[in-house]
């Protein structure tokens, strides 16, 4: 093992997370489809022709020789070819990320109309739109310097001392073993590795002893691989099963050996799969359709308010007054607010989420889990408890057998390496159900330690007393036992008989034997199981030293049995994914391992397993082949991370789907990058960490239950503010254009009409802390680029129906239609605006009948209630005469009773229509 196990762990973290930090900065071309990419295909057929070739023909494919580089002829490949880095990239100053963050339709517009306001001498409003802008350009520049700054530092520690062989001399050359820097490798270069080193590129082994590697980097698999260098590579082998080629960024777990490079930088085979995926998240549907709003109102306002402002001049004759007018009308269109509600949303979303122990990273994640319709997930420790229980001890013919516990017991008692969750299984499950083995009795003589070679461990054992009868009647006498527990074909190949305990004796172990055992270890497997060997020995001598001391040992084994494992599901995980489904949330299990166990979990928790499939089955599916399957599909074992990243496209960019993952390796990285929601735990890698958009305290599906909720509750809220100030201000705009068009003064004066619209927005603040229809959480909720216009043609000209009966009324009742009459109609149009304006968040808010069928939130009313009666008492009030409004008669209040029960009569009736042909409200 390593010397320096912490070290090289933490190497090895820096490194993963350097590659997947950085594969999101490339630009380069998107391919979701199954096949491999162009370059993809080239680092394969590379790799696969060094791997089928003698090692004299690689050195000659390299053009390197047996010595090693020289120095000079390294240096001159070095800056020919570049640095070993797996991706470059220049990372952006603060002021590119700030303009970055700053350059956003919506800004643009709330920074043009506070410049207008200081125009029209409004400096409240000019000030309340700049501080809304900095917010918003505050906390995206927030998060954008923080993930870049990260990255940076990720960049600086990355730091790893490779040993390489080269040559010097002119004359005589000499072979030296020096040590460099990972980025100096070239193409050529002879490295030697022990425990805990990373692979600085891809290589091609001249020499191994013991060699085991850990590739879970790139298969996602958490078992180990042996790699071997005497070995000619048959063309059908897959890539990652290459015995005699070590790839980038894998590491060595044990043995040692040396290596020829043959890949370096972005011409490795895991840089390649990083540059040529898909580079950024899947595109954000809510964030652009909130620039189609922006831009829309930038073209309501270059069509509408040089007319309103033509109008207002040819009625007053005032050509500075029309300008200030017009620009308080480009004030009122646009949803100030929009910003502040947006985010007092998501952060009271997070608040909530933090409190269900789910930490929110990003808060625009919070409005893609309410549309979220898959969810992608892990198998291990997500759908199971990650904590193993044994279910079988059998003999050979797979009958329970005491014995067979009883040896296990005793092999896993003595251990004195760490406890592996296997041995901590096999005592809980003899503690637990009542055996009792007097372990106590017993005394280790000596330990074989487990390694990945031999794949299994042994201890030699021997009783205490001279003699004992155990519990059945048997004697012990002194006698020395050898136990092996261990990986079942290992054990069976140093078991030379079994035991027939009915006979008392032992019987040779035979090949049908042998085929027996197998087959049952394979219906085990099957049935989702892991499935070990136990063996024992007499052994009245041991070897006290020696080279053969160990096999001497391990030898002539009688084969007691199979003992299998299991990885339960969690209690919770059938009632989350339940809850999920009803909330239109489909589960789909991506995990490395093995399709019979994944299979097995997901009938256990109720995922249905009708189709299934594995990464060596979709790699040779053309393009359709490939889309369909993944649809299908509900199980999908065996995953590399670029078929589980590709999965995670072909849903999101075939299937229209919001995508979920949840993972917690470096292997999911990609996938967790590109996914709509990415999600990790806390317990997860640090890349894995950094890569998702939600952390979760606890691996417990619950959790992501409510933060669905808490996702369609902060979008439904989101969609109310939209949707209402949209149809209020554009149902204003057109009440307004139509007045100014039949009366020979404003319908407001500049400041009552930023007032009114000042008092309107102060009254929506509320808005986050209202509730959603009991329906609305049911379903994912997700932005339509056609639902929003349509919405506003419905909706719009109710309100400017009754803003026009307004009108009428004044004037043809109160016969205000003249410019002496103007303080008077001011007044009365100040007020049912505002009114409007307050009550139109109870209609749009619920497709129930409102303050009848359904009440919004307390804040929601007592907003409603103080605004309206701000604005009622204004004319009546000192400020009022200052704004040049009045008092109004008793009767003009009994109209607006009437006006509005009107209003909410008709508004229903359209809502009902609107429904029953577009089937949603929000």
């Amino acid at each position: 093992m390593s010397k320096h196990p912490h070290r090289s762990n933490e190497k090895y973290n820096v490194l993963r997370a350097f590659i997947s930090h950085f594969r999101k900065l490339l630009v380069g071309k998107e391919n979701i489809a199954g096949p491999r990419s162009e370059a993809e295909e080239r680092v394969h057929s590379w790799i696969q022709a060094l791997a089928r070739s003698e090692k004299s023909l690689t050195f000659e494919y390299v053009q390197s020789t047996e010595r090693g580089l020289s120095f000079k002829e390294a240096e001159r490949r070095l800056l020919e070819g570049g640095q070993n880095i797996p991706i470059d990239h220049n990372f952006p100053s603060w002021w590119q990320l700030w303009c970055n963050a700053f350059i956003h339709p919506f800004n643009i517009i709330l920074i043009i109309m506070a410049t207008l306001s200081f125009l029209a001498s409004d400096n409240a409003n000019g000030i309340i739109m700049l501080i809304l802008v900095m917010l918003s350009v505050g906390i995206r520049f927030h998060q954008d310097y923080n993930s870049s700054r990260a990255a940076m530092k990720l960049s600086e520690l990355l730091r790893s001392q490779i040993r390489v062989q080269r040559c010097a001399g002119k004359v005589i050359q000499t072979e030296l073993v020096v040590q460099i820097d990972y980025r100096d490798i070239v193409p050529g270069d002879i490295i030697h590795f022990s425990p805990g080193d990373l692979f600085p590129g891809d290589v091609r082994l001249l020499t191994s002893k013991d060699l085991i590697v850990s590739q879970s980097s790139l298969t996602g698999e958490s078992g180990t691989t042996e790699k071997v260098a005497d070995i000619i590579e048959d063309p059908s082998t897959p890539l990652l099963e290459l015995k005699n080629v070590c790839f980038m960024g894998t590491s060595v777990v044990s043995g040692c050996g040396t290596g020829l490079v043959i890949s370096t930088g972005s011409r490795t085979y895991m840089s390649t799969i990083f540059s040529t995926m898909g580079q950024e998240k899947h595109t954000d549907a809510f964030e652009n359709g909130l620039r189609c709003v922006s831009y829309a109102l930038v073209c309501i306002m270059v069509l509408v308010v040089p007319i309103i402002s033509l109008s207002d001049y040819h009625a007053s004759h005032n050509l500075g007054e029309s300008v200030i007018f017009g620009i308080s009308v480009a004030v009122a269109l646009t949803p100030q607010m929009l910003p502040l509600i947006v985010n007092t949303n998501l952060a009271k979303g997070a608040i909530a989420m933090a409190k269900d122990r789910c930490i929110v990273k990003r808060l625009s994640t919070i409005q893609h889990m309410g549309a979220m319709d898959i969810l992608c997930i892990d198998k291990t420790g997500t759908l199971t408890t990650n904590r193993i229980i044994m279910v079988h001890h059998m003999d050979i013919w797979g009958f329970p057998n005491e014995r067979v516990l009883r040896f296990a017991f005793l092999n896993s008692y003595f251990k004195t390496e760490v406890n592996s969750p296997i041995d901590d299984a096999i005592l809980a499950y003899a503690y637990t159900n009542g055996y009792r083995f007097h372990a106590s009795k017993w005394r280790m003589i000596e330990e074989i330690p487990f390694d990945f070679v031999r794949r299994r461990m042994t201890v030699i054992i021997e009783r205490d007393l001279d003699s004992i009868w155990d519990e059945q009647g048997s004697y012990f006498d002194t006698t020395k036992y050898v136990i092996t527990k261990g990986a079942l074909e290992e054990v069976l190949s140093i078991s030379t008989s079994i035991e027939d305990i009915d006979k008392g004796v032992n019987l040779t172990l035979t090949p049908k034997d042998r085929e027996v055992v197998l087959q049952k270890s394979e219906e085990l497997s099957n049935d989702g199981l892991r499935v070990l060997g136990v063996a024992m020995k007499r052994a009245n001598t041991i070897i006290k030293s020696g080279p053969t001391k160990h096999s001497a040992l391990e030898s002539d084994m009688v084969f007691l049995g199979l003992i299998s494992f299991f990885d339960p599901p969690k209690n919770s995980a059938k009632q989350a994914l339940w809850q999920l489904a009803e909330k239109g949330v489909k589960a789909k299990v991506l995990t490395g391992d093995s399709l019979s166990l994944a299979i097995k979990v997901c009938k256990e928790v109720g995922i249905r397993t009708t189709h299934v499939t594995t990464g060596p089955d979709l790699d040779i599916l053309e393009h359709t082949e490939f889309h369909e399957a993944v649809r299908r599909a509900t199980v999908l074992a065996r995953l590399t991370p670029t078929q589980k990243l590709r999965v995670v496209q072909s849903l999101q960019k075939v299937g229209n789907h919001v995508v979920g993952f949840l993972g917690d390796g470096i292997n999911d990285s990609l996938a967790l990058e590109a996914a709509d929601v990415g999600i990790s735990v806390d317990s997860g890698a640090s890349v894995a960490k950094d890569l998702a958009d939600i952390i979760l305290l606890e691996k417990d599906l619950n959790v992501l239950v409510s933060g669905v909720e808490h996702g369609r509750l902060t979008y439904g809220n989101t969609m109310k503010y939209i949707k209402m100030s949209l149809v209020a201000n554009i149902g204003s705009i057109i009440s307004l254009f139509i007045a100014t068009m039949f009366i020979q003064f404003e319908p407001l004066s500049p400041r009552q009409l930023l007032t009114q619209n000042f008092l309107y927005n102060v009254g929506q603040i509320a808005i986050p802390w209202d509730k959603v229809d009991d329906g609305y959480a049911r379903v994912p909720q997700g932005w339509s680029a056609t639902e929003l216009p349509v919405f506003i043609l419905w909706n719009g000209p109710v309100c400017s129906i009754f803003d026009i009966g307004t009108f009428l009324f004044l004037r043809f009742y109160y016969e205000a239609d003249q410019v002496s009459d103007s303080e008077f109609f001011h007044s009365a149009w100040f007020i049912e605006g505002l009114l409007m304006q307050a009550l139109i968040i109870h209609m749009i808010r619920t497709e129930k009948i409102p303050f009848i069928q359904d009440m919004a939130s307390w804040p929601v009313v007592f907003s409603t209630i103080t605004i309206s009666a701000v604005g009622i008492m204004i004319p009546f009030s000192p400020i009022g005469k200052l704004m040049g409004l009045m008092n109004l008669p008793l009767s003009y209040f009994g109209f607006l009773v009437v006006l509005f029960l009107g209003y909410f009569s008709l508004g229903q009736v359209v809502k009902r229509i609107y429904i029953l042909i577009y089937k949603r409200w929000l």
